[in-house]
């Protein structure tokens, strides 16, 4: 099975609620003006709809509030849209929540997956593309090559296990009944609309707020971000080009420690707010190290990450400055 030109015109997008779900329906509508999406989310902490407000032509954007696990909604959302295309985000994907209590991470992650594959198979959809993580690969020593596409899967925590699960069934779909497939691991994202929870929003909210900013362990653990948008554009572009049974990566080419970028952020926003900076306890099971090597996608679709990490960072800052003068205002 390969792929040249793939047209999707009717979209399921689960989890478009969410941070990265959000930009990607944003987006798509965006540069396709015939693209109908509807968008399955069961809006839970990580999912709001305010995230989804001024989307491009609103009309071709269909909310609907659901579980991914509940089969017969599913199979009713794909039979009267005629759907042919699911772009599935849902997930449970806060590592920390995971550790608390994995079983919601099995329950949506793996059921909520099959339970999708099941449907698509059933309606035979031309195309299920499946958002994963590089979280699945383990952890990195410092002198080590990026993760490729070939690395062997090592999870270390019960969000990324279950993320493993999820890949290696879709896996399964595409070569036990050729459901066609394509998949995506992406690095740490960051922009508007992210949980107030992940790394990025708690640094620039403690610096609006003057508090203290908390850092894992000493700060020396490494991740590559990659900026939302271009997320979504690689997406788009695995979707429309890229060769079905194939797993892609997207990386920000932008490995920098935590520490490093708690004190850029810092400097981006408030120079005195360094000394805010303090570390707490490492968290249980914590990856050293992640880093994307994005050679493939590059080589065959021309996708490679367009926003610097500094020019990010500074729409970013922004975003969540302004929210928090509407805060004020709205008191």
């Amino acid at each position: 099975m390969s792929s040249v030109n793939y047209q999707p015109r009717k979209v399921l997008v689960t989890g478009g609620a969410g941070f990265i779900g959000s930009h990607f329906i944003r987006y798509a509508l965006g540069q396709d003006p015939n693209l109908i999406i509807v968008n399955l989310d069961l809006l839970t902490y990580a999912g709001s709809l305010k995230n989804l407000e001024n989307l491009p032509d609103e009309k071709r954007h269909v909310f609907v509030k659901g579980d991914i696990c509940d089969k017969l909604l599913v199979e009713k959302i794909l039979h009267e849209y005629n759907i042919d295309t699911i772009v599935h985000f849902a997930a449970e994907s806060h590592v920390d929540r995971s550790i608390e209590g994995p079983a919601p991470f099995i329950q949506t992650n793996v059921v909520g997956t099959f339970t999708l594959l099941e449907a698509a198979r059933k309606a035979k959809l031309s195309r299920f593309h499946h958002i994963s993580t590089d979280e699945v690969y383990g952890s990195l020593t410092p002198d080590a090559p990026a993760f490729t596409e070939q690395s062997p899967y090592a999870p270390n925590s019960p969000y990324s296990a279950s993320k493993a699960s999820s890949d290696h069934l879709v896996r399964a779909y595409y070569h036990t009944y050729q459901l066609p497939i394509t998949m995506s691991h992406c690095s740490n994202n960051y922009g508007a609309y992210q949980h107030p929870e992940k790394f990025i929003p708690t640094v620039i909210r403690s610096c609006l707020k003057k508090q203290p900013i908390p850092i894992y362990g000493d700060g020396s653990n490494v991740r590559d971000w990659i900026y939302v948008e271009d997320h979504s554009r690689g997406i788009m572009d695995i979707l429309t080009k890229g060769r079905l049974g194939e797993t892609y990566h997207l990386g920000g080419q932008c490995e920098i420690s935590n520490l490093q970028m708690a004190q850029m952020i810092c400097k981006l926003m408030d120079e005195s707010c360094l000394k805010l900076i303090h570390f707490v306890k490492d968290r249980a099971g914590h990856d050293w190290r992640y880093a994307m090597d994005i050679s493939k996608i590059y080589q065959e679709l021309n996708w490679q990450p367009a926003e610097s990490l500094c020019e990010g960072l500074r729409e970013t800052i922004q975003f969540y400055a302004n929210a928090k003068e509407l805060e004020h205002e709205s008191h």
